[in-house]
């Protein structure tokens, strides 16, 4: 059995401990288990992200644990309480439960979906409303403007976030999640993926998610497990772990070898010091903000809201050729959330053709990250990985 010391902070953590013991899944007419023994445990208000190939036994194994498949032998426990003693029904409603697309009910409202655990709990009207409001505020979306909205009367992304409200409803301790951001764009992706990771600092559940990305996984988990054929183990530690020390070549070849790039998973925008930004709003005196900023030698400006949220991020220039500041809203602002990446910083960057990109914490904006500072992570990951090529290079620098 695999264990390791719980990452999270038991002071916080809301989840419960998930064990598998030899747990194992066999077909009728089929020659070989499509889970063969598996044995892993996770911890209270851990996140493990399952990947491997197609047919590996990922999504059998996250449906043996809140039994929509009933395993053919071995054991789920559930904080310590096997699952099979429990009726079925009342596990599932125990257990959030999150799939591509949200799978929300097209005939019900935004409301109704969320309140649909809450409702067969026999909660009361107000606070299945009150829980209703404060999910959506969660997640990001407007309870006024979407609590009454259909599912095909909003995008992937906000259909995707009003299924993690709905898994969340009634504070279950355990959140499961089958490619849950499979279905969206890439941007909205990595935008779902940082809203998922301030909601398990704030909750600290216990999440197992089935993924085919290496780098959601690496992003999104504390540990890794990567299966092969027949659900067999072949690697489960840290996404350190994984992309620096593969247990054998068969990690490595799925992991793949971008691991210049994708070593920048590792690091989050948190881990370097942010850039300071000088603010200003809507209407301001131009000549105001553009001494405060060349004062402290800026050369740009962030334009934000009274709560700042960021608008624009105009040059001095541009500032200064106005009278006050512009009330322009620039919809491709490179923005991203404090849990990303580097990776999604970069990608960012790129996306946008801009040198930098503004870190927000929940919505609101506290710093920035520049180019220079995410390929100066790259050398240091180069160095790391490789520090006889990395002597070698400085050696060879004039």
């Amino acid at each position: 059995m695999t264990t390791t010391a719980n990452p999270a902070s038991a002071a916080h953590t809301t989840g419960v401990a998930i064990e598998l013991d030899g747990v194992e899944k066999r077909y009728r007419g089929q020659d070989k288990p499509a889970v063969k023994e598996l044995s892993i445990a996770i911890d209270a208000g851990e996140t493990v992200a399952i990947v491997g190939p197609s047919g590996c036994g990922k999504t059998t194994t996250l449906k043996m644990i809140n039994r929509l498949i009933e395993p053919s032998s071995g054991r789920v426990l559930i904080d310590g309480n096997d699952a099979k003693g429990v009726d079925g029904d009342d596990l599932r409603q125990g257990i959030g439960y999150v799939v591509q697309a949200g799978g929300l009910f097209p005939h019900w409202t935004v409301e109704k979906n969320i309140a649909a655990v809450p409702n067969l709990l026999g909660w009361d009207k107000a606070r299945t409303e009150d829980r209703v409001t404060e999910l959506l505020e969660l997640v990001g979306l407007d309870s006024n403007e979407f609590r009454g909205r259909f599912p095909k009367e909003m995008s992937g992304g906000q259909q995707q976030r009003v299924g993690v409200a709905r898994a969340l409803a009634a504070d279950p301790p355990v959140l499961l999640m089958d490619e849950p951001f499979g279905a969206v764009d890439p941007i909205t992706r990595v935008r779902l993926q940082d809203q998922l990771l301030s909601i398990q600092e704030e909750l600290r559940k216990t999440i197992v998610i089935v993924t085919h990305d290496v780098d959601e996984a690496t992003k999104l988990a504390d540990r890794v497990l990567i299966l092969s054929e027949g659900g067999h183990i072949e690697q489960f530690g840290t996404p350190e772990e994984i992309l620096t020390s593969p247990a054998n070549e068969f990690v490595e070849e799925f992991v793949g070898s971008g691991a210049t790039l994708r070593h920048l998973t590792l690091s989050g925008v948190s881990d370097i010091p942010l850039t300071p930004v000088v603010l200003a709003r809507p209407g301001d005196p131009s000549d105001e903000a553009v001494a405060r900023a060349r004062e402290i030698g800026h050369n740009w400006i962030v334009v934000a809201d009274a709560e700042d949220r960021p608008r624009a991020w105009p040059s001095v220039n541009e500032v200064a050729s106005k009278p006050t500041v512009s009330k322009y809203v620039d919809r491709r602002l490179p923005v991203v959330e404090h849990t990303a990446t580097l990776a999604d910083a970069l990608d960012v960057m790129l996306a946008a053709s801009q040198g930098g990109v503004l870190i927000l914490r929940r919505g609101k904006v506290t710093g920035s990250v520049t180019i220079e500072q995410v390929t100066g992570r790259i050398r240091e990951r180069q160095a790391l990985a490789n520090p006889e090529q990395a002597a070698d290079t400085y050696r060879a620098a004039p």
